[in-house]
């Protein structure tokens, strides 16, 4: 079955409309007696019968799809390359295409020697957020008309992913996990890796942590029974978890939801340069893990749905168990009451903070029961808001 729908694939649309013409020509022949009709499918069959030997010969190439590079932010530009290099015998004159997002970029191949490249180049244009599919580079081979055509796929989709403008931000400020890859603080620890100094040893002290060789030489110079226990200093390493609500209903405006993408984002990358895992969570959309490209990506692949921020928060204590910082991002149709749920999700533990993208007003912040909230009124306001509100 498979075979047969690759025979029947070999005949384009246009190929499809020559033969109805032939075969339909040929009934009214044969029941009209029309001599024009028979002159029509005469022509019709001639037409099939020499595109035919377009067909014949085997194309043995290696096809390079390159992006360079594969991760833009919306606005710059990738530039693409694509490398024909023939393999078997000599190749005839055929057909490249590699799609693009919505367009197709279609080049001629002349007839190449075996181990002789031909290299094409072309620019992909970024505007908007979101991921671009590049390829398969696929080569077609057929007659000129455009009736048969035997297409064979030589790569894989390549995505590029647009990742929306960012917002230079300030430290978000330390975590509350102690961690090996921790960034030590001024607090002082009685177990942890950083080691800090020697104290007098007191009643409750864990034994563990006993010093017993400076505790001799205490003793052997000064004759004083004394113990000394180690003290450290608390290593924090923090989880930044963003979860952006995803319902329709929360963004009228799609910019608004744009905006969102770029606080995610930009929270995102300031997190990382903080040392931080980061996580995040847009509806069926999520990332977790300390590699910041990761929720990048994520950003990239976000798109409005229909689980809402409650449900996403919910997700997102699964994904990223150990949060310690949580950013709640809803646009103007988001219902504080779903902020609430959403962030009542969390261990009572986790430092929260919600963003409300709601344009036409002064950006500001309040706070509704302990929880610090951001209303945005741009992008470019968030640094501000964060610096006022991370202390």
């Amino acid at each position: 079955m498979e075979r047969i729908r690759e025979l029947l694939g070999i005949v384009k649309p246009a190929g499809w409309t020559v033969l109805g013409l032939a075969l339909g020509a040929t009934y009214l022949v044969a029941i009209a007696h029309w001599r024009e009709l028979a002159v029509l499918a005469a022509a019709c069959f001639l037409l099939l019968l020499v595109a035919t030997p377009f067909l014949f010969g085997r194309t043995s190439v290696d096809v390079d799809l390159r992006l360079e590079p594969e991760r833009v932010q919306a606005g710059a530009s990738v530039i693409a390359g694509v490398v024909v290099t023939n393999r078997g015998g000599r190749l005839l004159p055929t057909s490249l295409e590699v799609p693009v997002g919505q367009s197709v970029h279609r080049y001629g191949i002349g007839a190449l020697a075996l181990g002789e490249r031909h290299e094409e180049s072309f620019a992909v244009r970024t505007e908007r957020r979101g991921v671009i599919p590049v390829g398969p580079a696929t080569t077609r081979r057929g007659d000129p008309l455009g009736l048969f055509s035997r297409d064979t796929v030589w790569t894989p989709v390549r995505e590029v992913l647009v990742r929306p403008p960012l917002v230079p931000l300030d430290s978000l400020g330390a975590g509350l996990l102690r961690d090996l890859e921790g960034v030590s603080t001024d607090a002082v620890s009685q177990s942890d890796l950083a080691f800090h100094a020697l104290r007098a040893y007191v009643p409750g002290d864990d034994l563990r942590h006993i010093h017993w060789r400076s505790s001799a030489k205490v003793l052997a110079s000064t004759g004083e029974n004394s113990l000394l226990v180690r003290q450290y200093l608390d290593t924090r390493r923090s989880h930044a978890v963003i979860v952006v609500d995803d319902a329709e209903a929360a963004w009228p405006d799609p910019d608004d939801f744009e905006t969102a993408m770029s606080v995610a984002a930009s929270i995102a990358v300031q997190a990382v340069l903080d040392e931080s895992d980061v996580s995040f969570v847009c509806g069926h959309t999520a990332s977790s893990g300390g590699d910041g490209h990761l929720a990048l990506d994520a950003v990239c692949r976000a798109e409005v749905g229909d689980a809402g921020l409650v449900v996403s928060g919910r997700r997102a204590t699964n994904v990223a168990s150990d949060c310690s910082l949580l950013f709640l991002v809803g646009g103007p149709g988001t219902a504080f009451t779903d902020v609430l749920r959403a962030s009542a999700a969390f261990p009572p533990e986790v430092r929260r903070f919600a963003l409300l993208v709601q344009p036409g007003g002064a950006s500001r912040v309040t706070e509704t029961g302990g929880l610090p909230v951001l209303h945005l009124a741009a992008k470019e306001d968030l640094g501000g808001l964060l610096r006022w509100s991370v202390r």
